[in-house]
C-alpha cells in the first residue's frame, strides 16, 4: 500500500473509539456531512486555484439539477467537455466532496468539466440518479454553445458509483445519432451491483467495506426494477459501439475485479478500451488529493487521457 495512505488509515484506526457505530448505521445527514468534511479537508493543498467555476441549474426529469462548470485557463472556445458524476455509493457525495478533484481534472486535461449534483438514494431510489445524469449529458449536447463546448468533443466520467452512472449514460446514448459521446472515464467503477467477484469477497475495506457496499446497493434499490440493467452495465449483453474508455482500478479496493473485467469486456466488444491499475492505492484515492503525491500524478495521467481523446 502507498505509505501515505497506510499512515492515514493507521492513524484513523487508532483514533476511532472502540464502540464506534458502523458508517451505514449513522443517520444520513450525519454520514453525508462526515464524508463532505473529510474529503474537503483532504484537498486543501492539491486543488488548482487557476480553474474558474460557476454554479447553475439545468432542467431535469423531476426538477432542477444543480451543476458546476469548471473552466481551466486558456480553455478553447468551443472546446471539449467532460460531464462528471461524483461517487459515494449513490447515497453520499456532492459537488463539494469532488470539487478539488474536478479542479484537477479540468486543469490537467485542458477541458471543461461539468459536475452533476444528481438525486441521491434512498430518498430517490433507482433510476432517479441515473435519469438525472442522462438528462444532464443530453443538456450538455443540446446547449453546448451556451457553455462554449464543441458537441463533437463531449465525454462522460465518474468515480465508483459515478463510474457506474457514466457507463450507464454511455450505454443509454449509444443509439442517439445527435448526441455521440467520444470518451468515458470510469474510475474504480461499480459495474456489477449485488454480484460477487473475488475482490469483493477478499477485500473488506479499507475505505469501502462489504457492509457499506451492501448498504449502498440496498439504498439504490435497483434490484427487481424493470430497467435494473441500467445499474449493472457489465450485465448488458452487447457492449459494442460504445465510446473509447479508460477504466481505472485500485489494488486495495473490493471493486477492482469488476473494473478490470469491464475493461476487458469492452475491448472484446470492439470498444477502444484501456485499463490503468494502481496496485498500491485504495478506493476513493482520486478525491484524497493531499494524502499522497501519487494522487496528483494519477490525476495528471487521467487528464492526459481526456486531452488525448477529446
Amino acid at each position: 500500500m502507498d505509505p501515505h495512505f497506510k499512515t492515514l488509515l493507521e492513524a484513523e484506526a487508532a483514533a476511532a473509539p472502540a464502540d464506534s457505530p458502523p458508517l451505514e448505521a449513522l443517520p444520513l445527514d450525519v454520514l453525508r456531512g462526515f464524508y463532505r468534511a473529510q474529503r474537503t479537508a483532504q484537498n486543501v493543498g492539491s486543488r488548482p486555484e487557476d480553474v474558474a467555476s460557476r454554479d447553475f441549474a439545468i432542467p431535469g426529469p423531476a426538477g432542477a439539477v444543480p451543476v458546476r462548470l469548471y473552466t481551466p485557463p486558456g480553455a478553447a472556445s468551443p472546446g471539449p467537455l467532460l460531464v462528471y458524476f461524483h461517487g459515494g455509493g449513490w447515497v453520499i457525495g456532492d459537488l463539494e466532496t469532488h470539487d478539488a478533484h474536478c479542479h484537477r481534472l479540468a486543469a490537467y486535461s485542458d477541458a471543461r468539466v461539468l459536475a452533476v449534483d444528481y438525486r441521491l438514494a434512498p430518498e430517490h431510489p433507482f433510476p432517479a440518479g441515473h435519469d438525472d445524469c442522462l438528462a444532464a449529458t443530453q443538456w450538455a449536447f443540446d446547449h453546448a454553445g451556451e457553455i462554449n463546448v464543441d458537441p463533437a468533443r463531449i465525454g462522460v466520467g465518474g468515480d465508483s458509483a459515478g463510474g457506474n452512472l457514466a457507463a450507464s449514460v454511455a450505454i443509454d446514448l449509444r443509439g442517439d445519432p445527435a448526441r455521440r459521446l467520444k470518451f468515458q472515464l470510469l474510475i474504480y467503477p461499480a459495474t456489477t451491483p449485488a454480484e460477487t467477484t473475488a475482490s469483493r469477497q477478499e477485500r473488506d475495506g479499507p475505505i469501502l467495506s462489504k457492509s457499506v457496499m451492501a448498504f449502498f446497493e440496498r439504498s439504490l434499490a435497483a434490484a427487481g426494477h424493470p430497467d435494473w440493467r441500467r445499474a449493472a452495465p457489465a450485465q448488458v449483453a452487447d457492449l459494442s459501439g460504445l465510446p473509447t474508455a479508460l477504466v481505472i482500478t485500485a489494488g486495495f479496493d473490493p471493486l477492482q475485479d469488476e473494473g478490470r473485467d469491464y475493461a476487458q469486456a469492452l475491448a472484446e466488444a470492439g470498444v477502444p478500451a484501456s485499463h490503468l491499475h494502481y496496485s498500491a492505492m485504495v478506493h476513493d484515492f482520486f478525491i484524497m488529493g493531499d494524502v499522497s503525491p501519487a494522487v496528483v500524478l494519477a490525476a495528471k495521467e487521467a487528464g492526459a487521457a481526456i486531452r488525448a481523446c477529446l
